[in-house]
């Protein structure tokens, strides 16, 4: 993409020559009658001193009295002066008396020039300009902005500007590696073509948002040290059809003239869904569009030295044809990063930061399970301005704990006023949670109690400390967390004889996990080994625009008796901890009332007493209560 130098509209140029043509015009039709109208009293006292060099009288039928028009010279300048007399002859007597020269003319009429020429002249340079800048625009319009139009928007990044590298991406380490073979051909690509080897044309990075998959096409590129173009995949599709095609064929044909470079396609799943879905038919504009770009990346032509990658999180609905060897050859799955991933990371994105030296990266990765390297770098961006807001001179560990709960939870409000009664309620609701966290072996331990309400409308949270991170729940782990989830409620029962609405999103997750384990999952033994979330995605993001259950009635009835089972002997599990553990519900809730906030040292001393807590076991859920 060539940069152009600048220029001057060709319309500014023509008025600057009209102004230029008409100001001279002015000034020349002025100089030759320049005078200066005087009394003729002056003029005879001129006459008299004899000042008078050269002389007229300008005289007709219309002016019998005539106009004399002479030439003085005073103090070496020369000066033009006319005068009216009241008798022409008596004029031309006194004149010849004082030996001057009298040459009489007739009276100059109105310059033609000026009143006339001048005029017609200005309107019709002013026609012609507009009609010149008129033409312009609409040779313009029909071709230059037409054209324009139709360019790809697809931004270049100089090599020797992009400064982000592999370095730079942490977390990613398995993917750095995968990559590292479209950075050596970038380098070196005679040494593949030598050997017969055809280097990948199109790499897909999937992956769900903030994982990096941007990042790490960027560090390809910085690696590789060649031009980098950057577009979205909605950037491609406009009102007009045909459009996108065009923009796809601009993009490509810019990239040839740069090779060997890297394409880079944000969100391909815009442009690039299955062919037919929807209400578009064959000749929706989308479709032409991914019709061009499958013809780009493998068609009759060739793109040598192009790399085309592209970023997405919705790889179930992308068209068939662009995912064949050939066009998107290798697939790059880009994760959520383990604890040693998210450990890296935040060193990675504290390097500009203040950081204290009670800050435990390694605590932060653990108690930050299921986060994306965009949520960790916000995490920190949360605690450095904390930090600054109370005139800090360092990020610490309490900056860094505040930022995590206004991030996964929300902004505790302090200033929040809450009755008493409800203040009681939600110690007991948030303790009924911590408790069955603390008993159940497999949903790990308390990490913080709190009745703090929060921005997202939560009266307090519990939040568990998690240990390692897994791939994958087990029955009974999923079991515990519908345990975990029914504390609160059960501890408003015991304490209060009543409920609130309160737990209202307890029983939602509840709810959904063991609708999962019965229709997803085959945990079910009376329901059997069948997955019947068949045909349960959103209508208009994949192939069809409606659903059809593959199962009759008497299948639903037993699915939902199914998770109603599940419900209720996690109800009667969750009901039978917390009876045996009344003393600690009613200690704890009454320490939550004169803290507000408790940490894991001072949960498990309410908890065990003298006891021996139990060991720590990790979790990758954070559950906050209501």
């Amino acid at each position: 993409m060539n940069s152009q130098k600048r220029r001057f509209p060709p319309f500014l140029i023509y008025l600057i020559f009209i102004a230029v043509l008409i100001i001279g015009a002015i000034v020349i039709s002025r100089t030759g009658n320049r005078s200066e109208t005087v009394a003729y009293t002056d003029y005879i006292r001129d006459l008299t001193d004899g000042n008078i060099k050269k002389v007229e009288i300008h005289q007709n039928n219309e002016v019998p009295t005539g106009i004399v028009y002479y030439t003085t010279s005073e103090a070496e300048r020369a000066s033009v002066k006319s005068a009216p007399v009241p008798d022409v002859t008596e004029e031309l007597r006194r004149l010849q008396e004082a030996g001057l020269t009298v040459a009489v003319l007739d009276v100059p009429g109105e310059d033609i020039f000026l009143t006339t020429i001048l005029p017609i002249l200005i309107i019709g340079l002013l026609m012609f300009v507009m009609l010149i800048f008129l033409n312009g625009r609409a040779g313009q319009s029909g071709a230059g902005v037409a054209g324009n139009f139709t360019k790809s928007r697809a931004q270049i990044s100089d090599p020797k500007k992009n400064q982000i590298r592999f370095k730079d991406v942490a977390g990613l380490e398995e993917e750095k590696e995968e990559l590292e073979e479209v950075v050596d051909f970038l380098r070196d690509p005679k040494k593949y073509l030598n050997m017969g080897a055809r280097i990948p044309k199109g790499i897909l990075l999937v992956g769900p948002p903030g994982t990096g998959k941007t990042l790490l096409a960027k560090a390809v590129a910085g690696e590789a040290g060649v031009p980098f173009f950057t577009i979205s995949g909605s950037d491609f599709v406009e009102l007009f059809v045909g459009v996108g095609a065009s923009r796809v064929r601009d993009l490509f044909g810019t990239a040839k003239q740069n090779a060997p470079c890297i394409v880079f396609i944000d969100e391909i799943d815009a442009v690039a869904r299955i062919r037919g879905s929807g209400l578009g038919g064959g000749h929706d504009e989308r479709e032409q569009t991914l019709n061009q770009i499958l013809v780009e990346m493998d068609g009759f032509t060739v793109n040598q030295g192009i790399i085309v990658m592209a970023a997405t999180n919705r790889a179930d609905i992308l068209d068939p044809a662009i995912l064949r060897p050939g066009r998107f050859d290798r697939k790059v799955a880009v994760g959520k990063p383990d604890i040693k991933g998210r450990e890296e990371i935040l060193k990675v994105h504290a390097r500009r930061k203040k950081i204290g030296e009670d800050v435990d990266f390694k605590k932060v990765a653990k108690t930050t399970a299921g986060f994306t390297g965009a949520d960790l770098e916000n995490l920190l961006n949360e605690a450095a301005i904390g930090a600054a807001k109370r005139n800090a001179d360092y990020i610490t560990e309490h900056d860094v704990e505040l930022a995590f709960v206004k991030v996964g939870i929300g902004q505790e409000k302090h200033s929040k006023v809450i009755s008493e009664k409800e203040k009681r309620i939600t110690a007991y609701h948030e303790m009924g949670h911590a408790i069955l966290f603390e008993e159940l072996p497999e949903v790990g331990s308390v990490h913080t109690v709190s009745i703090i309400p929060t921005g997202l409308g939560a009266a307090g949270y519990t939040m568990p400390l998690p240990e390692n991170d897994e791939m994958f729940y087990t029955k009974s782990r999923m079991l515990e967390e519908i345990t975990v989830s029914m504390g609160g409620r059960i501890a408003e029962e015991m304490v209060f004889h009543d409920v609130t609405t309160g737990a209202s999103q307890d029983i939602k997750q509840a709810t959904e996990m063991a609708r999962q384990m019965v229709m997803k999952y085959g945990m079910s033994e009376k329901i059997g080994f069948i997955n019947y979330e068949q045909g349960q995605e959103e209508v208009f993001m994949g192939r069809d625009l409606g659903h059809m259950k593959t199962y009759g009635t008497e299948i639903v009835n037993e699915i939902e008796a199914e998770v109603k089972r599940i419900i209720d002997e996690c109800y009667k599990r969750a009901t039978e901890i917390l009876k045996a553990k009344e003393e600690v519900l009613h200690r704890g809730a009454a320490l939550l009332l004169e803290k507000e906030k408790l940490n894991q040292d001072e949960f498990r001393a309410v908890y065990y007493g003298s006891k021996e807590p139990k060991e720590d076991n990790g979790t990758e859920d954070i559950a906050p209560g209501e």
